[in-house]
This record gives C-alpha cells, structure tokens and sequence, in this order.
C-alpha cells in the first residue's frame, strides 16, 4: 500500500514538473490537460486573486434538458468539465459558447451571463470556483 501511494504522489509530482509523459510511460497513467489559460473562455484576461483567507469550492452542477439557469454573474475565477451532456451559455452581449462532454470551460468574471442544458439529457458539470472566504461564488441579477 505503501509503494502505490509513493508511486501516485511521484506521477502527480511528475505531473505538476510537466513530465506527464514521462510518468505514463513508466506507469501507464495518463495525464492529459485540458485547460491552461490566462482568459475566460469570452476572450476576457482573468482578474488578480482577491486578497482574504483562500477558499476553494467545487460543485457538481446537473441541469435538467431544457432547464435555461438565472442570469447571474461569479465575482471569482471558475472553471469546470462538463460530464455528460450539452451546456449553451450567453452573456448579455451576445456571445455563445456551445459545451459538450469531456470539454472543459474557464468561465467569465463578473460578466453577467446565463447557462442552458439543450439536447435530451441533463448537463453535469463540475466547476472549481478559487476565491475568497469571504466572497460568494454566484450573484444572481435581480
């Protein structure tokens, strides 16, 4: 039980150097990347981190088929992967972007937008929100 736990954190380890590759050949084990950017996926660059005690919250997030979320905006940065299914968002201005399983989304900041599960199953999402504490995650618009 030892070595694998060892063997696990030496592969994460090789992971986080960038040496995937290196540790699946050895192991089998594949690292695959599927985000790495300084914007959200509207063009936006990301915002600094907000100062406080860091929080980091992850959700699972299903949308039934149909089902269109509030407009809301997030005053952190987040992203996700969405699981199964397919997930529109919009934001106010106009822009679109089309998700569907196994792609990865970094959202906008503080750009009011909303979500919608289109097709016949439900989007499951899971979104990895960095913030604050002291900061909510989501801010509905009234």
């Amino acid at each position: 039980m030892r070595l694998r736990l060892t063997s696990l954190f030496v592969i994460v380890w090789f992971a986080f150097l960038g040496l995937g590759s290196v540790a699946a050949k050895a192991t089998g084990v594949l690292v695959r990347e599927l985000a790495r950017t300084e914007a959200s996926w509207d063009g936006a660059l990301l915002p600094s981190y907000p100062e406080g005690q860091p929080e980091i919250r992850i959700l699972s997030i299903t949308i039934p088929p149909g089902t269109k979320l509030p407009v809301h905006q997030h005053p952190v940065i987040n992203a996700g992967i969405l699981l199964s299914g397919h997930l529109r968002v919009h934001t106010l201005d106009g822009q679109v972007l089309d998700l569907k399983a196994g792609e990865a989304i970094v959202e906008v900041v503080d750009t009011w937008h909303w979500g919608e599960s289109v097709g016949d199953e439900p989007a499951h999402i899971v979104v990895f929100y960095a913030g604050t504490a002291d900061l909510p995650i989501t801010q509905t618009r009234e």
